[in-house]
């Protein structure tokens, strides 16, 4: 990871250490407001569990399961009603961190809370908006190489947002994050374009 850029962007709240950043050198991107947003994630003996778009934003890859906050909902609220509405189960999520993202052709930054269960209630079910599927978390064997579990796949990076291989290291051993990507659009495409990522201190 990174330790290039140590200053903490605008828009990030709280004492954090930064753990990676990089792009390009120009100004953050402006932004005068924020919409609210949520990302929950399952991550059940030694899996986790990723949804891939089949509509919407995000079309043909592979996200947390989450949406806009609505009027009168808090983002735990909402997380746990779009956890169920995408995968058909209820979970007794926690915060594990902010991420705050900007695109330069959107009025509002996207404010995402995100937050992780590591048991689920429910059967895992495909819906109108996404496919569940599982992917195996990195295991060290006894010879200290990487092995996964039950012979499923591994994190489909590369077909998820360019940020995810930086803070989602950091959900899935438990360290509190918040971080900060701008992107820029080309057509229907995104491509981060800045980025920093950090983690909570003490002080």
């Amino acid at each position: 990871m990174s330790h290039t850029r140590e200053s903490v962007p605008s828009g990030l709240k709280g004492h954090l250490a930064c753990v990676s950043s990089g792009g390009d050198t120009l100004a953050w991107l402006p932004s005068t407001e924020s919409k609210d947003y949520t990302n929950a994630f399952i991550i059940h003996k030694n899996k986790i569990l990723l949804g891939y778009k089949k509509r919407g934003f995000g079309k043909n890859m592979y996200n947390g399961f989450g949406g806009k906050v609505e009027l009168g909902e808090t983002s735990q609220q909402a997380a746990l009603r779009e956890l169920e509405e995408e995968a058909g189960i209820t979970a007794p999520l926690q915060h594990a961190g902010t991420l705050l993202f900007t695109t330069g052709a959107e009025e509002a930054a996207y404010h995402i809370e995100v937050y992780r269960a590591d048991e689920y209630t429910g059967d895992v079910t495909e819906t109108d908006e996404m496919r569940p599927e599982w992917f195996s978390l990195p295991l060290t064997d006894s010879k200290g190489s990487n092995a996964t579990e039950d012979n499923l796949p591994t994190i489909p990076f590369e077909k998820m947002w360019e940020d995810d291989r930086h803070w989602m290291p950091l959900l899935i051993s438990r360290t509190k994050f918040a971080g900060r990507a701008d992107f820029k659009r080309e057509g229907d495409s995104y491509t981060m374009h800045k980025w920093w990522f950090g983690t909570f201190t003490d002080s």
